[in-house]
């Protein structure tokens, strides 16, 4: 049972790290569009991610895909950059409420990239063969998946918290939430090494 919370921690501590924050602000990003009665549909979009992430971790272990880490580290900011951007164009629309399969497919393949971003950090923790790193590979995911859970409470309590205390309506705190996200990340994308060769 230690050995589950060995990489059960490493997952939380992956999110959870204020030091590579990209994660979480992906998770701003995603959950500041809805409201706490729209519990069940970010869950489904955070367990979404997850299966991304793991199918992309477990891709590399077995190494079907295997991506540079100067890429992965370009790619994950692109994906958050992207989705802030989605909010500020969607920001008060019913859109919200519509089929979860767009938003579904897309927090799919942005959990893919992330989990690709990670994976090179993830093979050099957990030498040895494929095989042996499956079962660490669920307990971490299992790690990020309570992770996740813990920002997006976080998340929705701050934007009810705004809402309730400061009288901001979800438009203008979806708005302002997602320029933050844009602000902060742009400057990840343009440190990246890819733009200093």
């Amino acid at each position: 049972m230690s050995d589950f919370w060995i990489f059960f921690k490493v997952g939380l501590n992956h999110v959870m790290d204020i030091n590579g924050y990209d994660h979480i602000l992906f998770l701003i990003a995603l959950t500041v569009p809805y409201a706490f009665k729209d519990w069940k549909r970010i869950l489904i979009l955070v367990s979404i991610f997850t299966i991304g992430h793991t199918l992309a971790l477990f891709l590399s272990v077995f190494n079907v895909v295997v991506v540079k880490a100067s890429w992965g580290e370009f790619l994950i900011p692109i994906t958050i950059l992207i989705t802030a951007f989605f909010n500020l164009f969607t920001a008060g629309k019913s859109s919200k409420q519509e089929s979860i399969t767009f938003i579904g497919a897309v927090t799919l393949f942005f959990g893919i990239i992330h989990g690709l971003g990670f994976s090179n950090y993830f093979n050099a923790l957990l030498p040895g063969k494929a095989t042996d790193k499956l079962a660490p590979l669920l307990e971490f995911a299992l790690g990020i998946e309570a992770a996740q859970i813990i920002i997006v409470m976080v998340v929705l309590l701050l934007s009810f918290a705004a809402q309730t205390l400061f009288r901001f309506n979800k438009r203008d705190f979806t708005l302002i939430m997602s320029a933050f996200v844009i602000g902060v990340v742009i400057p990840l994308i343009l440190d990246n090494p890819i733009f200093k060769k």
